[in-house]
């Protein structure tokens, strides 16, 4: 009638694979790392609560949720588990931080202490990247 096909058969009126939706571990894997950004910006703040310059972002740091997602396996549960872990810290801390500035006094030693606590705590996920030769699960 009109050219357009009414089939549900033809190839052409179905949408390609994957058209406009995201696969499950894609979606996990992007919201790790959405929870990865924002932890290295509540860092950013409690080294400025800390009288400290905030440290830029190097690439392995940067990288690293998409690393342990094309990973997979035990190092990739890890890894979000380590994530969703360090969040509950930060969390909690930076409100403390920020009520007790609220209040006039000073949070640079707790902010000190959170941010030697983030440090170490991002040191021992960012080891749970393989090392050269691990095949990656792309």
């Amino acid at each position: 009638m009109n050219g357009i096909p009414t089939s549900t058969n033809d190839s052409r009126s179905a949408p390609p694979p994957q058209a406009g939706r995201v696969e499950f571990g894609h979606a996990a894997g992007n919201a790790m790392s959405m929870k990865w950004s924002a932890l290295h910006d509540a860092a950013a703040l409690v080294c400025t609560l800390a009288g400290l310059q905030p440290e830029m972002r190097k690439p392995d740091v940067r990288n690293f949720p998409a690393i342990m997602r094309d990973t997979g396996g035990w190092r990739y549960d890890l890894a979000k588990q380590g994530v969703d872990d360090l969040a509950s810290i930060m969390e909690p801390g930076l409100a403390a931080l920020l009520a007790v500035s609220a209040r006039g006094q000073s949070p640079r030693p707790a902010a000190a202490a959170l941010w030697q606590e983030f440090v170490a705590s991002r040191a021992a996920l960012l080891a749970l990247v393989p090392p050269l030769g691990i095949k990656r699960r792309a």
